[in-house]
């Protein structure tokens, strides 16, 4: 048994195909097929169910597979302890990041993050906060950039900074006339909302109620991004509620779309970046949260406290 069957075999069980999961273990598909049945001799059990179209492990196969991924990792750990006396900043840094969160912070930061550490390539991927967490659990992912509440066991999380949520609407709305907004400004508008399994969604109808008991009304559309829900607005299906990010997008001119930010409190979400306690590449994680920081104006906001319409000045240390 070598630690290159057992990355197959969890590959083969992520990918559920012998072709892809080939292909991702930069192998031909007859040698994984061929460790898979050495392995399964070995230990005298079979791993999977094989299938025309799929395959599935098997229920013993699912208990020798989590063992393997447990495996992996602290053989992963090793490799990154033995590099605790290399350069912290060079090798790549794989990230994860929601579909609410990276379209919008990830061209700020990136070109920065890339001057900041020119040898640490950064590897980004996209998903839904449950799989960012196993990913980042089993040592797919290094470090995640997410939304609270983020809670996985032996990982470690830090507040990046409070981005609120503001009203994005045509600019010819009725409601594009005040100076901020009220949440009983959003009775009887025809409301835009992120799609179902969306966590964005979900801040939405905790920061607004009143939304909840209504969804269901012909009014109140969905989308399953917010640059479908940005183009429905601009489109005059109604309005949105979006990051702050998202909403200065800018894909549409001021003359069709605006934005006004909510009345005092005004509702919010938390970014937060999140690595397993065990990761060593600490200043690796610093230089990506200073990257992150510097980019963003909500972080400015955030720390600062300044007034809404004040755009602020960011200095770049090229020494961080």
């Amino acid at each position: 048994m070598t630690l290159t069957e057992l990355r197959y075999i969890v590959t083969l069980a992520q990918e559920q195909h012998f072709g892809r999961a080939a292909e991702r273990c930069h192998v031909s598909q007859p040698t994984l097929s061929i460790a898979v049945k050495k392995l399964e001799e070995e230990l005298g059990v079979a791993l999977f169910e094989r299938a025309k179209t799929s395959v599935q492990p098997t229920a013993i196969g699912l208990q020798i597979l989590e063992r393997a991924r447990r495996i992996l990792e602290q053989a992963a750990d090793i490799r990154d302890l033995a590099n605790r006396g290399q350069d912290q900043l060079t090798g790549p840094l794989a990230l994860g990041t929601l579909p609410t969160v990276g379209p919008y912070l990830l061209p700020q930061f990136v070109p920065l993050l890339q001057r900041m550490a020119a040898q640490m390539p950064l590897r980004v991927e996209e998903d839904l906060a449950p799989a960012l967490g196993k990913k980042l659990r089993h040592g797919e992912l290094d470090v995640v950039l997410v939304t609270a509440p983020f809670q996985e066991v032996d990982v470690v999380t830090q507040v990046l900074f409070e981005e609120p949520f503001v009203l994005l609407m045509p600019a010819s709305h009725p409601l594009a006339a005040k100076s901020e907004i009220n949440a009983e400004d959003l009775e009887g508008q025809e409301v835009l909302l992120p799609g179902e399994g969306q966590c964005f969604r979900e801040q939405v109808l905790a920061a607004f109620p009143l939304l909840k008991s209504v969804e269901d009304r012909p009014g109140v559309g969905r989308a399953g991004t917010l640059e479908t829900l940005r183009h429905m607005v601009a489109s005059g299906l109604g309005v949105t509620i979006l990051p702050l990010a998202a909403a200065q997008m800018p894909l549409y001119a001021p003359q069709v779309l605006t934005m006004r930010p909510f009345a005092a409190p005004s509702p919010s979400r938390q970014l937060v970046l999140a690595w397993r306690a065990s990761f060593p590449r600490h200043r690796a994680i610093d230089v990506l949260r200073r990257a992150v920081q510097a980019c963003s104006p909500a972080y400015w906001r955030f720390s600062t406290e300044r007034e809404p319409d004040l755009t602020g000045l960011m200095v770049e240390n090229r020494e961080w």
